[in-house]
């Protein structure tokens, strides 16, 4: 179980994570929507995942979000790196309804997001530019390179969430067992 803190003068945040889990969640940020969607995300990834998080969500949510992803990637990274004998690479994608939504990611241990999702407005009230914030924040933090692309859709929460699931089942694959890949570059290191 990795476990990471971080305490700001904007969010306390304590978090515990099991990368080969069940998916078992018990996710507290005070940010419905975003909880919402960590759960289809450690669902999805199969990833065991506490995450609580106290943040000045009475000026807005931006912090807890960001620092919340910033949390996520860090605990992935201490999960992960140094890669060896998974797969590397992994891709999905996820229709919820009418949107479909592409993740493919690289364990590159290099921070990269194309991020092309053609959102904006709120979700309830849930400010949704956030949700890039979340994903650059988890991208770079990790780090792993990240591309998550609209292929359709019209329902902000669908392509939302689709885009958390998507990232969920790419990841999964990604860290599949390979006892056979060593360390998966020709660098002989990531």
């Amino acid at each position: 179980m990795i476990e990471v803190t971080r305490e700001t003068k904007e969010t306390q945040i304590t978090m515990k994570l099991n990368l080969y889990g069940t998916g078992k969640a018990n996710i507290n940020t005070g940010v419905g929507f975003y909880d919402h969607m960590l759960e289809a995300f450690t669902k999805h990834a199969h990833i065991d995942m506490e995450v609580t998080c106290t943040g000045d969500t009475h000026i807005d949510d931006h912090h807890t979000v960001e620092d919340v992803g910033i949390v996520i990637g860090q605990a992935l990274r201490k999960a992960i790196y140094p890669v060896q004998s998974i797969e590397r690479f992994g891709n999905a994608t996820v229709v919820m309804d009418e949107a479909s939504i592409t993740c493919d990611i690289d364990l590159s241990n290099r921070g990269y997001l194309v991020f092309e999702l053609p959102i904006g407005g709120k979700v309830g009230d849930f400010d949704v530019e956030l949700v890039e914030e979340f994903f650059k924040a988890f991208a770079f933090n990790l780090p792993l390179t990240l591309h998550l692309i609209y292929n359709r859709g019209k329902n902000k929460h669908h392509i939302i969430e689709g885009a958390f699931k998507a990232l969920a089942v790419a990841l999964r694959r990604a860290v599949t067992v390979n006892e056979n890949a060593g360390i998966p570059s020709t660098k002989g290191v990531l």
